[in-house]
């Protein structure tokens, strides 16, 4: 009875949704297509209902050709990873995938036409060990396909697109930056300049009413008086006598001395 009544009870639980099974999900990016001799990157994420330990968590890759044949295991990763050791991927699968980060991808390097098949993604986060598996079936090509193609395309269009827009900001950025500072110089050069043309005006105002520089100003001139002079010139020999000066006193003695010379003639 008391087995028939938890059974009941675990039954009941279990149609109202109230216990739920633990299980981890695997994600991967389904068909790829790679060019033969080319690297090519496996996808695989997780999402577990348990919190990640990076001690007990453990990935797990095989493969399975495309012709029947054995599946067998080319990666393994707990705590670090490990490599094949033989096999024809040795040397081949690198570890690209981060715990912590829920991704669990791996890289095939220099992939060849043997690799074709089905490649199996498994994730054991204990308690959360059971779930899906992820398989990525993998098709290996001489050329890249049109999609491919496409798409590399429009990554290296997109590329040059942002570059190109970000040289614009930068150029756009630059030429703000140097009207700014042409304003700048602008607004400090204009009271110069104008200074300048009031000092330029000033001075050739100046030059313009300045008088002949070798007179004197009024008030510093000096007043020259030059006395009359008689010059008398004899047209006998051509020489210059002395000038008269105009004396009355000179004169007085000249008349003085003739009329004495008259006197001694007449005794």
């Amino acid at each position: 009875m008391c087995a028939s009544g938890l059974c009941l009870v675990l039954l009941g639980l279990a149609a109202s949704g109230l216990l739920q099974v633990r299980g981890i999900r695997i994600y991967t990016s389904g068909d790829v297509e790679a060019v033969n001799g080319t690297d090519t990157r496996l996808k695989c994420t997780f999402q577990t209902s348990a919190p990640i330990n990076p001690q007990a968590l453990s990935v797990s890759w095989s493969f399975r050709p495309l012709t029947k044949g054995q599946e067998v295991s080319i990666f393994h990763y707990q705590q670090k990873p490990y490599p094949p050791i033989e096999g024809a991927f040795r040397k081949r699968v690198a570890w690209a995938g981060d715990i912590m980060g829920r991704d669990a991808s791996i890289i095939i390097r220099e992939v060849k036409f043997t690799y074709n098949g089905t490649y199996t993604c498994q994730v054991k986060n204990p308690p959360d060990v059971h779930g899906t598996v992820g398989e990525i079936r993998l098709r290996v090509v001489t050329t890249a396909s049109f999609s491919e193609l496409l798409y590399l395309a429009m990554a290296v269009g997109l590329g040059i697109a942002a570059v190109v827009v970000l040289l614009i900001i930068i150029a756009s950025c630059r030429r703000c930056k140097k009207k700014q500072r042409q304003r700048m110089e602008g607004n400090v050069e204009a009271p110069r300049k104008e200074h300048k043309e009031r000092k330029e005006h000033k001075e050739h105002k100046e030059h313009k009413e300045r008088k002949d520089p070798t007179a004197c100003h009024p008030s510093r001139a000096v007043h020259l008086y030059i006395s009359q002079t008689s010059i008398e010139i004899d047209s006998s020999d051509g020489m210059i006598s002395d000038p008269s000066t105009g004396d009355p006193s000179s004169s007085e003695e000249d008349e003085r001395s003739s009329d004495e010379e008259e006197e001694d003639d007449s005794d």
